[in-house]
């Protein structure tokens, strides 16, 4: 019979429910993070090399380990279990924040946190693709993204609040921050059922994910698109310089969430209607158009650096930020799941985290040492000339890329 068209078709349930497990954890992450540069600097006296350290080492794990739950995932044929255990040392590493007296134990706090979105992150996108239309599966990873930057917003907004409320006590919010973790896990472990995997023939072997053979069923634009996605990680730093470039310009420390809180809601809201539209128009044009925002973003927060009026520069780069964000990310993820076999997702998201997590560790820690060096300007500066550079590799491969 032939397949319903993506215009009738509905998201399976389980579809929402990875988003509100994304949702609830990252209330939880980011009642944490959006406080987590300006606690390090402001109570521990961490230097701002060491902050871009610490990011960069954070989320550069995160991405790493991917390569290795992506790999396990597809040996196993079981994405759930694997997610369960990294939204688990997600939620166990949050009380360490709180504890913390010194910025080694904010080092390892962070390093257990970003180990368990490791582990959960390529089979929570490998679950997503198996559990989406094919035609859909843009929509899917918009809505998922959609519903994890909600919480990304949702997270500072009640961090603010607290602040105010509780007169800057960054431990007191530190502890809050444990609960929507735990419901996370709950949710994930309750509401999501995956698929039964296919069936192998009686006494077969498990197949091996990294095998010369099945390495080369990655095609020559699943490759493209792992390189695309190295550089435009290192265009895009960590979000913590935001947080820091806002505190330079005179925000009030106890409003510093609300440069993530801006940012994500415009992720938030253009992630879903960009993942919808990447279902219809072509990757490299979108990616391109992502591109030029990251610059115009770059640019506005490299030559403003005062939070009022004029300020609103400032305020006009990170909704660019946060639009960069919803018009690629989702689209990169889905890049990927075209370009992969199904039974090697996991693996292909694995790999394609791995050589992000190294360009994240790169680009976080040269935006620490430009900023100690040289500055915010030449900082923000240096961002929208690696996107010029990642501008003219998408434009030379860009009939080469798997587009719809």
């Amino acid at each position: 019979m032939p397949q319903a068209s993506s215009a009738t078709q509905r998201l399976p349930p389980a579809i929402w429910a990875l988003g509100f497990v994304s949702l609830l954890m990252d209330i939880s992450s980011e009642m944490i993070h959006s406080l987590l540069p300006v606690f390090m600097v402001t109570v521990l006296g961490t230097s701002m090399w060491a902050v871009g350290l610490i990011e960069g080492a954070a989320e550069a794990t995160a991405l790493i380990v991917k390569v290795f739950s992506g790999v396990l995932s597809d040996y196993w044929g079981k994405r759930k279990p694997l997610a369960l255990l990294g939204y688990g040392l997600g939620a166990a590493s949050k009380p360490l924040f709180a504890l913390a007296t010194t910025t080694g134990l904010v080092l390892a706090a962070r390093l257990i946190d970003r180990v368990g979105k490791g582990l959960r992150g390529a089979p929570r996108d490998a679950l997503v693709a198996d559990l989406a239309p094919p035609g859909m599966r843009g929509a899917a990873f918009g809505l998922r993204q959609s519903l994890d930057t909600v919480g990304a917003f949702v997270g500072p907004l009640i961090a603010m609040g607290l602040m105010l409320a509780w007169a800057n006590d960054f431990r007191a919010i530190f502890w809050v921050a444990i609960i929507p973790g735990v419901l996370s896990v709950a949710l994930l472990l309750f509401g999501v059922q995956e698929p039964a995997p296919a069936q192998r023939s009686p006494g077969a072997a498990r197949p091996n994910p990294i095998s010369k053979a099945n390495l080369r069923r990655l095609s020559a634009p699943y490759w493209r698109v792992v390189v695309i996605g190295a550089v435009f990680t290192l265009a895009r730093f960590s979000e913590a310089f935001l947080l820091l470039r806002a505190l330079q310009g005179g925000l009030p420390l106890a409003y510093t969430p609300l440069v993530l809180i801006g940012m994500n809601v415009v992720y938030a809201l253009g992630a879903y209607p960009f993942g919808k539209l990447s279902d219809r128009v072509s990757h490299s044009a979108l990616l391109a158009w992502g591109l030029a925002v990251l610059i115009a973003a770059d640019l506005l927060l490299a030559f403003s650096d005062h939070w009022g009026w004029p300020g609103a520069a400032v305020v006009a780069g990170i909704a660019l930020w946060g639009l960069h964000m919803a018009m690629t990310q989702g689209l990169l993820a889905t890049m990927v799941a075209d370009a992969a076999p199904a039974d090697l997702r996991g693996t292909a998201f694995g790999f394609f985290n791995l050589v992000s997590g190294l360009a994240m560790l790169l680009a976080s820690t040269l935006a620490g040492v430009l900023w100690d060096q040289f500055g915010a300007p030449v900082t923000f500066g240096a961002g929208a000339a690696l996107s010029l550079g990642a501008l003219a590799l998408l434009g030379l491969w860009r009939r080469a890329l798997l587009q719809r």
